[in-house]
C-alpha cells in the first residue's frame, strides 16, 4: 500500500510563504524599539512692527534691498562666513547665536540655514508703480504662500514687473512667502489691491490685455496673446477665478495639457503662462 500523495497548490504555497514572511517581519519591527520623534513647536511670533526672514538667499537679497529697514541679525558663525558680511561695518545689529536658538525662535519648519533677520515690512506697492512694464501676474485669492512665494520666483526670472493679489484672502508678507520665493521678494512689486475688478479695469486703462487663465477657457493661451503689454490672471487653487473676475478679464484662455493629468499647480500654471507670455512679447 502506497501513500496518497499530498496535494499542492504552487499559489498556495506561495501566498503562504508571503503570509509567513509577512508576520517574521511584523514582529521584528514589534520587537524593535522606536525611535522617539522629535517634538514639534510653531516658533514664537514676530513683533507687530517687524517681519522675520530667513534662509541664505532669502536673508542675503534682503541685506541688499535698499529699501529695507533692518532691526536685528541673529546669525551663526557658520552661517555669517556664507553672508560675507563685514563684521566691522555690519548693516544692523549682530547677535552671534546657536542653531537651537533659532530652532526655538522660528519653529521646526523653518529651514532657517543658521540666520534670522528681523526687519521692518516692506512699503506697500501700487499699481501707480507699474511703470513700463510689459508684463503683470494677477492672482485671484491664491493663498497658499508657498505657492505664492514660488510665483514670485518665477514672474522674476521671466521678466514680469509685479504681481498683483488681493489684500484679502492673499498672504501677507512673512518668513515663509520670502523663503518659498528665494529672494524674489525684494525684486518685484507685490501689489495687494482690495477691488480685483477695479484693478483689472485700471490695468486695461493701462493698456493690458487682461488674460484669465481657465480650463473651461474657449481659447488656448498661446493665440489669445495679442498686443504690447499682458496681464495674466490665475485663481485660487480649489476654485479658480471667480465669477466677477471671469467677467471682468478681457479673454479666458486655457493652458492646453495633452496628458492623463489635466492641470497643474497654481504656481506651475504660472511659469508656463509666464514663459509663453515672455516668448510673445518678444516677437
Amino acid at each position: 500500500m502506497t501513500d496518497r500523495p499530498k496535494s499542492h497548490t504552487p499559489k498556495d504555497s506561495h501566498y503562504a510563504r508571503l503570509r509567513r514572511a509577512h508576520r517574521d517581519q511584523a514582529g521584528t519591527a514589534a520587537a524593535q524599539p522606536s525611535r522617539p520623534r522629535k517634538p514639534q513647536h510653531a516658533g514664537k511670533p514676530a513683533p507687530a512692527d517687524r517681519v522675520r526672514l530667513y534662509g541664505i538667499h532669502t536673508v542675503q537679497a534682503a541685506l541688499a534691498n535698499p529699501r529695507r529697514r533692518f532691526v536685528q541679525l541673529y546669525v551663526t558663525r557658520n552661517a555669517l562666513n556664507r553672508l560675507e558680511l563685514d563684521e566691522a561695518a555690519p548693516p544692523c545689529p549682530v547677535e552671534i547665536v546657536e542653531p537651537r536658538f533659532l530652532d526655538q525662535e522660528l519653529g521646526s519648519d523653518a529651514v532657517h540655514q543658521g540666520v534670522l533677520l528681523e526687519t521692518a515690512p516692506l512699503q506697500p506697492a501700487r499699481l501707480s508703480d507699474l511703470g513700463e512694464t510689459d508684463l503683470v501676474l494677477v492672482l485671484d485669492q491664491v493663498t497658499d504662500p508657498h505657492n505664492v512665494g514660488a510665483i514670485l520666483r518665477s514672474a522674476v526670472a521671466f521678466g514680469a514687473g509685479a504681481v498683483v493679489t488681493t489684500s484679502r484672502h492673499s498672504p501677507q508678507e512673512s518668513g515663509v512667502l520670502a523663503k518659498s520665493a528665494s529672494g524674489a521678494l525684494e525684486l518685484i512689486a507685490y501689489v495687494q489691491v482690495t477691488n480685483l475688478a477695479d484693478a483689472l479695469g485700471e490695468m486695461k486703462d493701462r493698456g493690458f490685455r487682461t488674460i484669465g487663465l481657465d480650463s473651461a477657457g474657449n481659447d488656448e493661451l498661446e493665440p489669445a496673446l495679442d498686443g504690447g503689454r499682458l496681464a495674466l490672471v490665475l485663481g485660487s487653487e480649489g476654485k479658480g477665478l471667480r465669477q466677477k473676475t471671469r467677467e471682468t478679464v478681457d479673454v479666458l484662455a486655457r493652458l492646453e495639457v495633452p496628458g492623463a493629468i489635466r492641470s497643474l499647480n497654481v504656481s506651475n500654471a504660472a511659469a508656463v503662462s509666464l514663459y509663453a507670455a515672455r516668448r510673445h512679447l518678444r516677437k
